[in-house]
């Protein structure tokens, strides 16, 4: 990945981020090429978890997208404990594009293989005082469709109305609105009846 370092595009990623990560300037395309050739090459990893984590002590925050890659590919095989270095990782250097991926596609995994865990870390992520485990919280049912726990969702959005923080206010907007696509009726009967956010209340009720 370093060979094909592009800085051109490494300013513009860098800039778009705040300036908070180090790049190398490879979208996503041209990544998803090299790792598939590597694969190719070398093979699949076999321990996930200790390749993610090497990837995730790089510098460069592409490392980072290609740990989540590797991982979501194995979301279906891990041990229920995994969930712990997850939690790992969303504290991690967090911000929303490494945040969502986890919470959407590796978390929501997760607790579909293993609902029993749902209780325990949902409570402690939306009753606690890190905005990237809420946001996690409130975002891991994106992909459930049908079958989110639309109480455990409301009750999340909830928890956090108050919040001034744009990615909580963002994410409560995000996850309603994607709900709303299987019960509508449901989505706007909370907007109407809680004190959302402009932003919360604007994302919610967007395809509506």
């Amino acid at each position: 990945m370093r060979e094909h370092a592009n800085s051109e595009q490494k300013q513009a990623m860098e800039q778009y981020m705040r300036n908070q990560f180090v790049f190398l300037g490879l979208r996503s395309p041209k990544r998803r090429v090299l790792y598939r050739n590597f694969i190719a090459e070398c093979g699949k990893p076999q321990d996930t978890i200790s390749v993610a984590k090497k990837l995730y002590e790089q510098e460069e925050r592409e490392f980072c997208y290609i740990a989540i890659d590797i991982l979501t590919k194995s979301v279906k095989k891990q041990s229920m404990d995994v969930i712990d270095f997850y939690e790992q990782l969303i504290q991690t250097e967090p911000w929303w594009d490494t945040v969502d991926l986890l919470a959407s596609t590796l978390v929501g995994g997760h607790f579909a293989v293993y609902p029993e865990l749902i209780s325990t870390y949902n409570a402690k992520w939306i009753d606690g005082n890190d905005i990237w485990l809420a946001r996690t919280a409130i975002l891991f049912q994106l992909k459930y469709k049908e079958k989110t726990d639309a109480m455990l969702l409301f009750t999340n959005c909830e928890k956090w109305l108050g919040s001034e923080e744009f990615f909580i206010q963002k994410a409560i907007g995000w996850a309603l609105r994607q709900y709303a696509k299987f019960d509508s009726e449901a989505v706007i009967d909370f907007v109407e009846t809680h004190d959302l956010a402009p932003l919360s209340r604007r994302e919610a009720l967007k395809h509506l």
